[in-house]
Formats: C-alpha cells, structure tokens, sequence
C-alpha cells in the first residue's frame, strides 16, 4: 500500500458549501492550469503549511485577501534560491557520502547540516542568540537543530519559540494582527513549517486576519460565508484544511483481512501496525510509511526508500523459503504499539492537537501516530528484526483461517 501519508485531503462539513456561486479549491486537489486571483476577492481558510506558501503567491494577484486562522502556526524562512554550480558539483561529487550521511541522521535531513549536540541550558543569552540567529539565516528545519534538547521540556521550548514569536512581530506592522499570528503552543510539536514572505504577507494593505476562534465560520453562502459576527463576500474560497492524515488514504479503501475483518473494524480505535509495516490479521499486506514508522516526522524519501527496500528483501526471503504467507504476530504489533506511545509520551509532540495525531478530522481516535525515535533507531531495529529471522512475522507455506 503506497498510499501515502498525506494524500487524503481533509474538507470540513461546511454548511451551504453548494450554495456558493463562486469557486472553491483544496490546496491538495490543485488544478492542473493553475488558479488566476487577478482582481478577485478571494477567502483562505487555514493557516497550516499549505495556506502559509500560498497565502503571499496569492495575495500578489488577489484584489483582497481574507485570511481565516483558528490556530496560528510556527513558520521559518526557507530562503530557497538557485543552486551555485560549485554547491552542485560539491554535493554530486561525494553523493554517496551525502546519503550515507542523511541516513545517520534522526530525520534523515541533511549530509551538509550541522545539528548541534549541546544543551540549550548550558548557553546563555549572548550564545543562545547568536545560535538562533545563525540557524533563522539558514532556513527552515535547521531552526530546531539550534540546540540538541529544544524539544526536551517546556522551559526549553519556551526560549526557542519566544525567539520567533519575537521574530514574527518585528516583521508584522501592525501590534494585534501579529499578536494573532504568534501561535501559543510548544514548537516542533506540530509540523513545523516553511515560508517565503508569509508574516511580511500581512502588511498589505488588501490583506485581512480574521481570528475563527472568537469568531467561527457559521456558514458558507452564495455569495461568500458568515461568521458569527460578519458576512463576507468572495469570488474565491480556498480551503487549506489540510489531510486526514497517515490513515485517511488506507481507511478509504475496502481492506478486508482474515475472516472478514475490515480494516476500518482494526483500527477502530486508532492504527495499530508492527514496525509499520504489516498489520496483524492482515497477511500479505505491506504498509510503506505506514502509522508506527517514523514517515512524517523524518524526509519522506529516505524513510520510503528504506521501506521499499526492506520490504522487497523480506518478499525475496519469503519466496526463497519457498513460503507464501507473511503476517506480523499479534504480540509484536500488541508489543510494537506499546513501545511507540511510551517513548512519544516523553515528548512534547502530544500536547498539540495536530494531524500527528488526528486531532484535525472530528471522530478520528487520538493516537500518536508517527515512531519518534528517529530514522537511525527505526533502521536499526528493522534490521534486527531481520537477523532474528523475521522476528515477530508469521510465514508459512499456506494461509490458515
């Protein structure tokens, strides 16, 4: 199953959506031919890593732009530009090394980033400044490798996320839509974003914040939406809700198991996989980057190689045993399950109601769903499973009942 762990779009049940003359779009289902705002009148709803490198491309077409937030998030200049030739061919020229380094890492980011190993305890003020800074120029993921232990306690976290609080209100004119705009939460505990321009967006005079919280889409209408204190009219609705996340695509199918039983009935009370790769009751079915793998919290590309690597290794063990059914044991994933929600408990990752979680979707179980212990740890565990002897897998020449 390839499906994916972000590929399932997530469009809440809006009242009078199709009422509404105008267009509406979901970031994750894009028009092919691309989207002209030129001169309209255009809403976004959201403010997660879709609406926050879309919402500066859009407002440098739309004739307005009306921004709904319910929940500010954290944001980190990409400062993406064109590769040098010399960066190119310094990268292409050791590539083997570059991999070999990215696959060491914990999120399998990087065979050029220096994550620091330090304690953000032990620097004071002048040094935890300079860091921080050092780490803001160079863009994106790099900020929460400041310091090796950011994410290790709140009085920890504090100091990092005050410093781009700080950051977001030097770029923000005006005093109350940057108040709005600086999220109240731990950082890193939801998806941590990137942008370009995103903050320095909202100094235009054609762009608006409106805060859902205190005031809640009522409605969608034909002619815009009401909140619970305005009526708003739009040529263009832009839905940036996000996914039903690491599930959501998996959940959508027919999956039936042994005797009958539908996924949807396993997992009726949050994913349970071993390894994230295979699922008890469930023979024969692989899961790549599935709940219980580290997937969304590492690069995806390395974590999807490792899976399909491993998996077309244990296809190859299974036909040279000349066997023809493999499924993970109820006592591994029960064990696996266990193991993955101890150690995401000694992190801040569940004080968020993020999609890691399921907390976007109303009725989806709150379970952490992504390994936390990093690329290099998970590695290193599905290749003792393997020296075990598949351990925790069941393979036999026939399926039994």
């Amino acid at each position: 199953m390839a499906t994916g762990c972000l590929s399932s779009t997530n469009l809440p049940d809006f009242e009078g959506l199709s009422d509404f003359k105008g267009d509406w779009y979901h970031t994750g289902l894009w028009p092919k031919e691309g989207v002209d705002f030129s001169g309209k009148r255009v809403a976004v709803i959201g403010t997660g890593s879709s609406a926050i490198q879309s919402i500066p491309v859009m407002a440098e077409q739309a004739e307005t732009l009306t921004v709904f937030q319910r929940t500010a998030n954290f944001s980190i200049p990409a400062h993406n530009g064109e590769l040098s030739p010399k960066f190119v061919e310094q990268i292409k020229g050791d590539y083997k090394h570059f991999r070999k380094i990215n696959s060491e890492t914990y999120g399998g980011f990087g065979g050029r980033w220096n994550r620091y190993q330090d304690s953000i305890m032990d620097a004071d003020d002048a040094k935890r400044q300079t860091r921080f800074d050092e780490t803001w120029a160079l863009g994106g993921f790099h900020f929460t490798s400041a310091f090796a232990d950011i994410g290790a306690s709140d009085e920890n976290n504090k100091i990092a996320a005050d410093y781009v609080r700080d950051k977001i209100r030097s770029l923000v004119d005006d005093a109350e839509t940057a108040e709005l705009l600086c999220p109240d939460q731990v950082i890193g505990c939801k998806r941590l974003c990137v942008d370009t321009g995103y903050f320095e967006t909202f100094n235009r005079d054609s762009v608006t914040l409106v805060n859902v919280k205190d005031h809640p889409i009522e409605k969608i209408t034909e002619n815009g939406l009401v909140t619970n204190s305005q009526e708003y009219e739009f040529d263009i609705i832009v839905f940036a809700t996000g996914f039903d996340a690491m599930t959501g695509s998996l959940l959508s199918i027919n999956i039936q198991g042994r005797e009958g039983q539908s996924l949807q009935e396993k997992w009726a009370a949050g994913p349970r996989t071993y390894l994230g790769l295979q699922i008890h009751g469930f023979p024969n079915m692989f899961t790549i980057s599935g709940p219980g793998s580290p997937s969304v919290l590492t690069n995806m590309i390395v974590s999807i190689e490792q899976h399909v690597n491993w998996i077309n290794r244990c296809i190859n063990h299974v036909r040279f045993n000349d066997m023809n059914y493999m499924e993970a044991m109820l006592d591994a994933e029960d064990a696996w399950v266990a193991h993955n929600n101890s150690i995401s408990e000694l992190t801040l990752f569940p004080q968020c109601n993020s999609w890691y979680l399921g907390a976007n979707v109303p009725g989806k179980p709150r379970v952490f769903m992504p390994y936390v212990a990093g690329f290099p740890a998970y590695t290193e565990k599905c290749e003792d499973v393997v020296v075990r002897g598949y351990e925790g897998f069941s393979m036999q020449k026939h399926a039994t009942s």
